[in-house]
């Protein structure tokens, strides 16, 4: 089976491209499941429960989020009616909305997604590491097929959740940063993983934000109202194919896919 994961969606340019490019890839790919990390959707920070309805309606079949899965406060009342719609497992119980979520293929294969965050340099969260683990334990024997979004900022916590859960589940993959990594690998124990999915958004900036207003964040250290970029769109994330009796993934490839770019210009990743 393969599995799309597709890197933080950023404002405006992000929706956009997502919705453009997201059925061709379904369609080109064959793919049977679509995860993305849409906790910058809203302009650059968080989501409304219009704009996830939207993405929903585009072939995801769940979302994940972090650290700005708070920042527009009407999704609080929404998270506990749509468990399609993730925030971190370790954030405290009592924090609404799931943590994971359990959903199957078209053709009946159930696929378990679980959204993490990292604590350096983070919001304060538990500790990811003990909370997946009961996480696991509430999965065994209903599916093979679990996707992790380790939404950090140090690719050392990354990998270190990528070698604890090797084995374990089908992918360990990194957000937050929005910057593609090359690193995509499968580990021994037979997960893929990749440090970071990059960004679904505006690449003719800083991470998502426009350049001068960035450019005058760090010269001047005065606040700065950031808004989201508009120019470059492209949508990145990998390709895993996993055995859906083991678990185990077969491949991961990375890919950006930009409108208007022929398939053999798109990027110069190959698979793992």
């Amino acid at each position: 089976m393969r599995i799309a994961i597709l890197g933080d969606v950023n404002g405006r340019a992000g929706r956009h491209v997502l919705m453009t490019q997201l059925p061709r890839l379904i369609a080109g790919r064959s793919i049977d499941f679509v995860a993305a990390n849409v906790e910058n959707a809203a302009d650059g920070f968080g989501i409304t429960p219009e704009l996830s309805e939207e993405l929903l309606a585009c072939g995801i079949d769940c979302m994940t989020s972090g650290n700005h899965i708070w920042d527009k406060t009407e999704i609080i009342d929404y998270l506990p009616g749509q468990p399609r719609l993730l925030r971190p497992l370790n954030y405290p119980d009592r924090a609404p909305g799931a943590g994971w979520y359990l959903g199957e293929t078209p053709g009946g294969i159930p696929v378990a997604v679980i959204n993490l965050m990292g604590r350096v340099f983070m919001p304060p969260c538990d500790n990811p590491f003990p909370v997946v683990d009961q996480a696991l334990s509430r999965l065994e024997g209903k599916t093979r097929v679990i996707l992790v979004d380790m939404h950090a900022e140090a690719p050392s916590e990354k990998a270190a959740m990528g070698h604890y859960l090797d084995g374990r589940v089908s992918a360990v993959v990194g957000t937050h940063t929005h910057v593609q990594t090359a690193d995509e690998t499968i580990l021994p124990g037979g997960t893929g993983y990749i440090t970071d999915l990059g960004m679904t958004g505006p690449y003719e900036s800083v991470i998502g934000i426009e350049t001068s207003l960035a450019l005058k964040k760090f010269l001047t250290g005065m606040p700065v109202r950031f808004t989201t970029a508009k120019r470059d769109p492209r949508m990145c994330g990998v390709v895993v194919e996993a055995d859906p009796d083991t678990g185990r993934a077969r491949t991961i490839e990375r890919f950006q896919l930009r409108p208007g770019v022929p398939e053999s210009r798109q990027s110069d990743a190959r698979p793992v």
